[in-house]
């Protein structure tokens, strides 16, 4: 090793096998060379096959949900009490005519009894549909949860009481059971608990032994950031064939048996569908982190990290932003947290070099060595198909192929988009026969509208490096193409430690603009004011303006061409709302362009208002910041 190079704990994964295959289109197809493990049947039957294992072990774990607010302590869910409640859950669901066909849609988020039911769901061959919750309880027209209904034509809704009824009442609920673990004024509905007692018979085993690869499993829907939802079916198949190719990536995946996870990523999005299963093949326990990486629901992740530190902590990168803020400031939870912990893995977004930086860090402090970071990259139609060989150098890889599955890169422009082909993949979306014609190529590879380069172009083995979106890259007016992708982290990188995330701005523009999020503390600690000050008088202030201009007019002076360079930036106070921030935490930057399309004409106004921060001008403190 090098003595300029510090020393990186090794990632438990087999060295990359990479084949690579050029073709005279100037596509590249990329493949592993070591193929999968043997894949399980089906989820059920690989839970059945742990319950025999581990049942004693905690299989799903919960804070109870206080009176006042707030969570209380751990209610736990061992295999075995979760194996009884699965039959008999799926013999109730039997007794009511569910199968295939006749669907399962749970509107509540994680929790013991949603984990249960879509087990018994799939026990039974009845497709399951977890549904965001931001759908019934944010939502004012409930048009996206009635759309997701009427695609499915579920037979059976679980829902946890009152806080469901308005979003209940919009929809058609003649011929469907209503299951909730609470009653609900003014909605007729079965109670959880009356299922789980449900007396399971033969037919129980029968249904299991219906299930096969090809069994529907759930219907996953898009974030529909983009138009109207889509439901991507998984089925049996695609969600083992996941497992296998992890196990196979994994140098040995017995020794992930029992494993620990702390998550709060939500069971409609595909990872968070993952990581449950992963835990169903360890024979793990999944602890449900009701915080959120997002100002005043991180405190309860850091409660939850105080007694429940996973061995491979797996997030989005807007956590470890804040991640990195808490663990500076508290050093017993930073020697515990790193003692514990044998690499990071994160997915949905770039990290920042300086998060990353931040994080290293503190890990040689403590451990006297760097913690590997890895990532993966994925879809909800792919699942996870790409995944770090080895230790990340820097931020922006995506990794290698999965074994068993195949990247093809096309040219589209002057980028490279991923097109994916393996069993993981996603056979098409319910209902979408145009969608999926459109949606498959010729090869019946998937277009994923994702771009990727080559890390090292002598190196296969390197990996790739995502490249932005296909389609979310934009021209300014003199037809110079800007990276979107590329642009937002090396503008959080430059901000950094103020801004929490951007948006950019510069369609068929003269130059580019930016709006974004900044960090309260630290923005309170910029402007000299107290962490309680008014946002809107914090970002006001002329210390936290000039900054930005300063930082932004270093990253200008080191960037080349227009493409790199910003000319303005506002910094917002309303945090993202809607279809703005999908649940897994990335911001939509059209959900934000077009939902703020007010703020983005004062970006581009002559002259601009006071809000407005123009790099290259004098900064005078402003009246107060905007939403």
């Amino acid at each position: 090793m090098s003595p300029h190079k510090p020393k990186v704990r090794a990632l438990p994964i087999r060295p990359a096998a990479v084949q690579v295959e050029h073709r005279i289109d100037g596509s590249v197809v990329l493949e592993q060379t070591t193929p999968p493990a043997p894949a399980a049947r089906s989820i059920p039957h690989l839970f059945a096959e742990r319950v025999v294992q581990c049942g004693n072990s905690t299989f799903v774990a919960k804070r109870e949900r206080l009176a006042g607010g707030g969570w209380g302590e751990w209610r736990r869910l061992s295999y075995g009490e979760a194996a009884r409640q699965v039959r008999a859950l799926a013999q109730a669901l039997l007794d009511q005519g569910l199968g295939p066909g006749r669907s399962v849609m749970i509107l509540s988020g994680p929790s013991p009894e949603h984990a249960v039911l879509a087990l018994a769901s799939q026990w039974v061959s009845a497709p399951v549909t977890a549904v965001a919750t931001a759908y019934s309880l944010l939502a004012d027209d409930f048009a996206k949860l009635r759309h997701v209904f009427n695609l499915c034509r579920p037979a059976m809704i679980l829902v946890e009481g009152p806080e469901y009824a308005r979003a209940l009442q919009a929809l058609p609920l003649a011929g469907v059971t209503v299951v909730s673990l609470q009653p609900i004024p003014g909605v007729p509905t079965a109670a959880f608990s009356d299922l789980v007692a449900t007396q399971p018979t033969a037919a129980v085993e029968d249904a299991l032994a219906r299930v096969t690869a090809e069994t529907v499993a759930r219907y996953v829907f898009t974030s529909g950031s983009t138009g109207a939802p889509k439901a991507v079916i998984h089925t049996q198949g695609t969600l083992c064939a996941q497992i296998a190719a992890r196990n196979a990536l994994l140098v040995d995946s017995s020794a992930e048996a029992g494993s620990t996870r702390l998550s709060w990523m939500p069971w409609n999005h595909i990872g968070g569908i993952i990581h449950l299963n992963y835990a169903i093949e360890d024979g793990g326990s999944y602890y449900i982190d009701e915080g959120r990486p997002l100002p005043g629901q991180f405190a309860e992740t850091l409660r939850n990290l105080r007694e429940v530190i996973p061995a491979e902590f797996n997030s989005v990168p807007i956590l470890y932003g804040q991640l990195a803020d808490a663990l500076e400031e508290d050093a017993d939870l930073r020697t515990r947290f790193f003692k514990t912990v044998r690499y990071f893995c994160y997915s949905s977004a770039a990290l920042s070099e300086d998060i990353f930086e931040r994080i290293q860090a503190m890990a040689m402090e403590t451990l006297g060595e760097r913690v590997a970071f890895c990532t993966k990259y994925g879809t909800t139609e792919v699942q996870a198909v790409t995944h770090s060989a080895r230790p990340m150098e820097r931020p922006g890889e995506i990794g290698v192929p999965y074994p068993g599955a195949k990247i093809k890169l096309v040219p589209y422009g002057d980028k490279l988009e991923m097109r994916v082909k393996g069993d993981m993949v996603s056979p098409g979306y319910l209902g979408g026969e145009e969608i999926n014609r459109e949606a498959f190529d010729e090869e019946s590879y998937y277009r994923t509208g994702d771009a990727a380069a080559f890390a090292d172009t002598a190196d296969p083995g390197a990996g790739l490096v995502f490249d932005g979106r296909v389609t979310e890259n934009f021209k300014l007016s003199t037809g110079t193409w800007v990276s979107v992708g590329a642009l937002r982290v090396a503008l959080i990188e430059a901000l950094a430690p103020l801004v929490q995330d951007a948006v950019i701005a510069g369609h068929d523009r003269d130059y580019i603009a930016v709006l974004a999020w900044p960090k309260l503390d630290q923005a309170a600690r910029l402007a000299g004011l107290p962490p309680g000050a008014p946002l809107s008088d914090t970002l006001a202030t002329e210390p936290v303006r000039r900054f930005v201009a300063e930082r932004l007019a270093a990253h200008n002076a080191r960037s080349h061409g227009s493409s790199l360079k910003v000319a303005r930036l506002m910094l917002l106070e309303e945090p993202p709302v809607g279809d703005e921030q999908a649940e897994k935490g990335y911001i939509n930057q059209r959900g934000v362009l077009s939902r703020r399309a007010g703020l983005v004409a004062d970006l581009y106004a002559d002259p601009p208002g006071p809000k407005v921060i123009v790099v290259g001008a004098e900064q005078p403190a402003a009246a107060a910041a905007v939403g």
